[in-house]
């Protein structure tokens, strides 16, 4: 379960650095590469910052609740179970001798 979350991490990751990468801090960015001022496009240039900020925002907030997420799912020993374990591995190899038996006289 931990390298699911550590997966999704990974690639939320990379798309939030790739979406931040296009803005420019300017203003222009992405946005200027369409034309910069034309209004009647289908995705004109205040639709696309809109959009870029959203992705951001989205995958930002993602990252996070990923991250608190994973937590839950980093397997753990607890203390008391660890030792238990580890008492029971150590019954387990030790070696008791065999004895010779005393003879039964009748």
């Amino acid at each position: 379960m931990y390298t699911v979350f550590a997966i999704l991490i990974i690639i939320t990751s990379v798309l939030l650095v790739l979406v931040v990468l296009v803005q420019n801090p300017k203003g222009g960015g992405l946005s200027s590469s369409f034309g910069g001022g034309a209004g009647n496009q289908i995705m004109g240039a205040k639709k696309t910052t809109d959009f870029l900020e959203k992705a951001t925002w989205t995958l930002a907030i993602t990252l996070i609740a990923l991250s608190l997420a994973s937590n839950f799912a980093i397997p753990r020993n607890t203390l008391e179970e660890s030792t238990e374990i580890k008492a029971q591995e150590q019954i387990d190899d030790a070696v008791i001798p065999n004895l010779p038996t005393a003879p039964i006289d009748e």
